[in-house]
């Protein structure tokens, strides 16, 4: 079974996206199931993981209401206020064999040591204690806390989106990244999504040889078997089609059953 870990549904005509700014103009429009479906089908992808865009748990309930009405959907990352006293109770409203995870936007918060908060760190552990995995959104900046969150948390699984967005469009390659992620590796409850990467390379000139230097990094800190693709549709239009998003990696670390759908199954749940 092959498995896309991270897409993403959004509609501007009936919410605002505070990150969508006028610099990804392309894809401001509504993307849904039907947008997606022929791309899985011409990529053979069998199940997919759709993943919050932003801050909201009616997003995250409507995520779930998509699901259960999509064959191609296995599960949903979610939204909930972390920091709330509540947010057992939230977690909670939301349960479902379909929700499979929570995620925050950590990048976009203007404190870098966000996550060690202490009302956060009581959200995270909720997560774990609801059984689901907690998907951690962060860029290099962000990487120190989350390394202290994730060794706070041995009994909670959590997945490191997009390997936590290298500089690849730099013109030297991204060793402060390269400091920051390879510790990760050490912590046995750490997985990281090959997705992503397109766009933080130059769109218009990336090549699979761009890539090629980020990925067999966490591949080799990793190992297959903690590494899962995710296509970042419909971001990646920005810089590639989900074909060559796809086909890169490939390019890169072969048709891995493990990269390409065992690793995404066993830690999100999937049947």
């Amino acid at each position: 079974m092959i498995v896309d870990a991270h897409h993403h549904f959004w509609d501007p005509t009936r919410r605002a996206y505070p990150w969508m700014g006028d610099e990804l103009a392309a894809i401001r429009r509504p993307f849904g199931p039907d947008d997606l479906r022929p791309e899985l089908v011409d990529n053979g992808v069998d199940k997919s993981i759709l993943v919050q865009t932003i801050s909201s748990v009616d997003e995250t309930r409507e995520f779930l209401e998509i699901a259960a009405a999509t064959d191609f959907i296995g599960g949903v990352v979610g939204w909930v206020d972390l920091a709330s006293p509540d947010v057992d109770q939230e977690i909670a409203s939301l349960v479902s064999d379909l929700l499979v995870g929570i995620r925050h936007q950590v990048q976009d918060e203007p404190d870098p040591s966000w996550l060690l908060r202490e009302d956060v760190q009581h959200g995270i552990a909720a997560v774990g204690e609801a059984g689901l995995v907690y998907d951690l959104l962060v860029r290099t900046r962000e990487l120190p806390a989350a390394l202290e969150t994730v060794r706070r948390h041995r009994d909670v699984s959590f997945v490191i989106d997009h390997v936590a967005k290298p500089r690849i469009a730099s013109s030297s390659f991204d060793r402060n990244w390269e400091r920051g992620l390879a510790p990760f590796s050490d912590e046995p409850n750490v997985t990281c999504k090959l997705s992503g990467l397109v766009t933080e390379a130059d769109w218009k000139s990336w090549t699979p040889e761009q890539l090629e230097p980020y990925v067999k990094r966490v591949v080799g800190w990793f190992g297959p078997t903690r590494c899962m693709f995710g296509s970042d549709w419909p971001v990646c239009l920005l810089a590639a089609t989900y074909s060559q998003v796809m086909d890169a990696l490939q390019q890169i670390v072969g048709l891995d059953d493990a990269i390409f759908g065992e690793t995404a199954s066993r830690v999100y749940g999937l049947a």
